[in-house]
């Protein structure tokens, strides 16, 4: 009987040992690693804040430049940047992971990762319940179990209380500004679309095709949002602000609805998302009131 347990016992090590581990990556991709990465390299700024969000930061043996966030991110060697990659540092540096970005990697760059026999987790979070959801899977193949998943659960319990406080508010429609020259937007299927759904915005343009398109200013002007919010790498950063008072009778411009969200909180894919969606919500909230004191004066004066 003794005898029967220790074979058992021995079965039992032997599997949690040796079993891989296995996870399914934002593509849908099968990603399986024979034991937790110690060794993994970040492809994208975003994907370098979910490993340290999940507890794997001290792994991350290389980055893409702009890896800047936490400030230990930066002092981590560079394997060039998000479309043009190193592929020399990267062999050197011996990854058992790299976590690639499925809309910034350029696709061949990363075939040819695969064909060196790299594994890749590609990353492409495009709702916000993907961010804790993406923790958890970087905290499984790192074996940061623990940090990951408390990490999620905090995100998860700060994603609710937003919805708690902007849930049923008054439709107010926007137009996201995320470069200015030439001027780009975001549709309806990218992570600030979302976002922008949470705090009671409508996306204007949340019916294109393209995930980040190039727009002009008559589009804008025929849509006529009452709220622009713009993340864009201005400086100084009225400039942008400024081009928008050329068009006096568009909404947003006449009601001086015209809001600057820093990129880093919001362009990025990254636990940080809930930072600038408490500042979205607020510009929004800020312009309905407006509209609100507006409506009340005129009451007043009928």
């Amino acid at each position: 009987m003794i005898f029967r347990v220790l074979i058992f016992l021995t079965s039992v090590i032997s599997f949690s040992v040796y079993a891989d581990i296995s996870v399914i990556d934002d593509t849908g991709q099968q990603v399986t690693l024979k034991k937790p990465a110690k060794r993994i390299i970040s492809l994208a700024p975003h994907a370098t804040e979910m490993l340290f969000g999940a507890g794997a930061g001290e792994y991350i043996v290389g980055a893409v430049n702009f890896s800047n966030y936490p400030l230990a991110a930066r002092n981590i060697p560079r394997v060039g940047n998000y479309t043009q990659l190193d592929f020399e540092v990267i062999v050197s540096l011996k990854p058992d992971l790299i976590i690639a970005w499925k809309s910034g990697n350029v696709a061949s760059q990363l075939q040819k990762l695969r064909s060196l026999g790299f594994v890749i987790y590609t990353s492409e979070p495009r709702k916000i319940d993907d961010i804790p959801a993406s923790l958890e899977r970087l905290g499984k193949l790192a074996g940061t179990q623990s940090i990951a998943t408390k990490a999620a659960l905090e995100f998860r319990k700060e994603h609710v209380r937003l919805q708690t406080m902007y849930s049923g508010q008054k439709k107010i429609t926007v137009f996201y500004e995320i470069w200015n020259r030439p001027l780009m937007t975001i549709n309806g299927q990218h992570l600030i679309s979302n976002v922008i759904k949470l705090c009671g915005g409508d996306n204007v343009f949340s019916d294109l095709t393209i995930l980040a398109p190039k727009i002009d200013i008559e589009a804008v002007l025929d849509k006529n949002p009452e709220v622009i919010i713009a993340s864009v790498h201005v400086k100084p950063q009225p400039v942008w602000r400024d081009q928008w008072q050329h068009w006096p009778h568009l909404k947003a411009t006449r009601n001086n609805n015209l809001y600057f969200i820093p990129p880093d909180i919001i362009l990025r894919n990254s636990p940080r998302i809930l930072q600038g969606a408490r500042m979205l919500c607020e510009h929004l909230a800020n312009a309905r009131g407006k509209q609100s004191s507006a409506s009340g004066l005129n009451q007043v004066f009928q």
